[in-house]
């Protein structure tokens, strides 16, 4: 939509033009009594970025209140670029996840490496070199042609622009269900490292200040994609493709250096990522936080295309840009800087002391905004919540008990599932160990990179079974941060902050909010009893297509230290004659479980329980026990149950094997999916140590080095399957899928 003389603020008005933007009616009224007058088309349009719950949380804010974000551990919460928690030595560990999911679901590729472009803007911003990045995906299942194209446009997407921007992608996880075949989830984390004292904030304080504009110029792609990511996905969204950002790596390479140079300038007083609503959010936002006003002059914004409006330029997502405060008069060491990389930096305005957020274009004001009522003071919206009728039938059905006459073959099938199967068509595809630093590459349990110079390593992953939130939202949020909690301790890390990304449907529908509220109280409870506080985040509603919402997915990206290198844990077996334990008691569940989806093909039933008690001392039991050098490999139990991990715990060494003998109900034991248990092994001479340490590990078997996978029951031989056979399904499975025809 392109500003014409004729789009007067009386048109606006009368024709509505405010609801093509995504205002209603009630918004607009607001807007009119904020202003004393009607808002003209540049206004509406910046109102309109600004207030979408992409930018404003308006919808959200009220449920995010409920995170813990305090402990000891905390520099900076949320509210920032991304957060920051302290690892000693002076350093911090700078992190933040992101979605894109409506760009990336018209346009795959660039959505997706935009996606990561951005996250790593939102980190360096603070001052932070990126380490690592991370991704979790969702979508349909892959036995549907554009489900197939947009995997592989998605992936090639993250590799492209990860791979070329020199930050190594480590770790992440996919997986795949009918409800996102209309509406993909393409969820991207960046971690970074810092030194505390170098920390940046997106703040424009000081009168006069001068305000510069850095970066790539100025286009019309990505206008309005802050409104595009805050409504539902529909027939016409294909027509969208402008709403989608175009990427530019190298550039990106270049900003990150000019921009960790500059942060050691004193002329810089602030700097914010130009992210989603692009120069509207980052400069007012900056102003607001500082509790000032800023007068940019649009005719100085260095544009790479012709005639631009203010509305166009005001809205545009162009990428690879960033916004810089700067001590007046010092301006050309900033510029110096820029230059040596071969980049821009031109003052575009400056800082005042109204509170105003004012626009000039060729003479004439454009825009005169209360900066307050675009950012802190945008307005809150509290939704009505309804608990579903499908949450009161699943909770109400006794038990789901699954018959199996053959549980090797069962084995071998889940082990094709797309969700559990082999994701090396995915990884293969990353550059994961560009900076020398990643000690565990994509496939383990959590992603590791060590600190240059230091005993010690950052582990990080992203995680959330979707599956049992549909069924239980709030005690699938508690899984989702505490199987995120697992996977570090499993790594020897201790669990230090999480960063959220809430995937939800159209908040509008009671029943959609109510599992949202359900998902945060949950997470919210695991968070304060594992003492991992939520540091930063991202919301991303109107997840739907067709009237379609996803399944609920609050994706849990976490972050945790080795506090010694000697502490980094592998997830595989690794030698003859170690034990095997499983620790914690198996129970018959079998609600929202792989098993379920692939016998019965749907969910149904009650998601596994969970208790926060028995989590933590079972985590806090097995770090000690990784730390006293008891501890050979450690892996959770999750999706696909004991079966799976203990196939998954082989598939490192093909010469090596195991011989397990499992009591009770051998279903159960195979494949239940309950929550708070572990996979390890423990050398034969720390056995006894080991025991004392972890109170209800129970040994089940040994490693041997024949390539079999033997599990014995009462007796009776139960799985009997050669090591290699078992792990070329597993690899297969996915690029089969994709080379079969529908």
């Amino acid at each position: 939509m392109l500003q014409a003389p004729e789009m007067t603020p009386e048109k606006v008005e009368t024709d509505k033009i405010y609801q093509e933007m995504g205002l209603t009616d009630q918004e607009y009224d607001m807007i009119k009594e904020i202003m004393g007058r009607r808002p003209n088309f540049t206004e509406i349009g910046i109102f309109s970025v600004m207030w979408s719950e992409h930018c404003s949380y308006k919808t959200s804010k009220p449920l995010l209140k409920k995170f813990p974000s305090d402990g000891e551990q905390v520099v900076q919460g949320p509210g920032e670029g991304a957060g920051v928690v302290d690892i000693g030595d002076g350093q911090g560990v700078v992190f933040k996840v992101e979605s894109h999911n409506h760009p990336s679901a018209v346009e795959p590729y660039q959505g997706a490496a935009t996606g990561v472009g951005g996250i790593i803007r939102d980190v360096f911003s603070m001052g932070a070199r990126p380490i690592a990045s991370l991704n979790s995906l969702r979508f349909g299942n892959l036995n549907n042609n554009r489900v197939k194209y947009l995997f592989d446009e998605v992936v090639h997407g993250i590799a492209g622009y990860g791979n070329c921007v020199g930050v190594p992608t480590v770790g992440g996880e996919v997986q795949f269900d009918d409800s996102y075949q209309g509406n993909p989830l393409v969820n991207a984390m960046c971690v970074g490292l810092i030194d505390t004292k170098d920390l940046q904030k997106g703040i424009a304080s000081g009168k006069g200040n001068t305000i510069m504009y850095v970066g790539s110029k100025t286009g019309r792609d990505g206008i309005h994609g802050a409104t595009f990511a805050s409504e539902d996905l529909s027939e016409d969204s294909e027509s969208k493709r402008s709403n989608v950002q175009v990427g530019d790596p190298f550039m990106e390479k270049l900003l990150i250096e000019a921009c960790l140079e500059v942060i050691q300038s004193d002329a810089l007083v602030g700097i914010q990522d130009m992210g989603a609503a692009g120069l509207t959010s980052s400069a007012s936002e900056m102003a607001s936080k500082a509790g000032m006003g800023m007068e940019m002059n649009l005719d100085d914004i260095p544009q790479r295309e012709d005639h631009m409006t203010a509305y166009e330029m005001m809205l545009s997502e162009s990428q690879e840009r960033m916004l810089l405060c700067v001590k007046q008069g010092e301006e050309q060491e900033i510029v110096d800087i820029f230059k040596k990389y071969g980049l821009e930096a031109v003052a575009v305005g400056q800082v005042t002391d109204d509170k105003q957020f004012r626009l000039l274009h060729k003479g004439e004001v454009v825009a005169d905004i209360p900066v307050d009522n675009l950012a802190e003071d945008a307005p809150i919206f509290y939704k009505e919540a309804k608990v579903p009728d499908f949450y009161q039938e699943n909770q109400s059905m006794s038990a789901y008990k699954p018959e199996i006459a053959d549980h090797a073959d069962v084995l071998r099938q889940l082990l094709q599932q797309p969700t559990i199967a082999s994701k090396e068509y995915v990884y293969d595809q990353y550059d994961f160990m560009v900076q020398a630093n990643t000690v565990f590459s994509p496939g383990s349990s959590a992603a590791v990179t060590r600190v240059r110079g230091y005993d010690k390593a950052i582990a990080m992953t992203t995680d959330c079974n979707s599956r049992y939130i549909y069924l239980d939202p709030e005690t699938g949020g508690k899984i989702a941060v505490a199987e995120a909690a697992r996977n570090l301790v499993a790594s020897g890390a201790k669990p230090l902050a999480l960063t959220d990304g809430l995937n939800f449907g159209n908040p509008d529908k009671p029943e959609n909010y109510w599992m949202m509220e359900k998902s945060v109280e949950g997470m919210s409870a695991a968070s304060t009893k594992l003492n991992t506080p939520v540091i930063s985040g991202n919301v991303s509603l109107y997840n739907e297509s067709n009237d379609q919402a996803i399944f609920p997915t609050p994706v849990v990206g976490m972050v945790g230290m080795q506090e010694s290198l000697a502490h980094i844990t592998p997830s595989h077996f690794q030698q003859e004659g170690d034990w095997i334990y499983v620790i914690g008691e198996t129970k018959p569940e079998f609600g929202g479980s792989e098993l379920q989806n692939l016998l019965e093909g749907r969910y149904f039933g009650q998601a596994p329980g969970i208790d926060l008690d028995t989590e933590e001392q079972r985590q806090t039991q097995l770090l000690q026990a990784i730390r006293d050098g008891l501890v050979a490999s450690a892996q959770d139990v999750a999706e696909g149950g004991l079966a799976v991990a203990l196939a998954e715990c082989l598939f490192n060494d093909k010469e090596l094997g195991a011989d397990v003998s499992l009591q009770g109900d051998v279903t159960t034991a195979l494949f239940s999916e309950t929550q708070s248990r572990f996979l390890v092994s423990v050398p034969n001479e720390k056995r006894e140590a080991f025991e004392k340490e972890v109170a209800d590990a129970k040994p089940i078997g040994t490693v041997t080095k024949n390539g079999q996978l033997t599990v014995n029951h009462e007796d009776h031989l139960i799985v009997n399957e050669q090591v290699e056979e078992l792990q070329q399904l597993w690899k297969g499975a996915i690029p089969c899928l994709l080379k079969s025809k529908d």
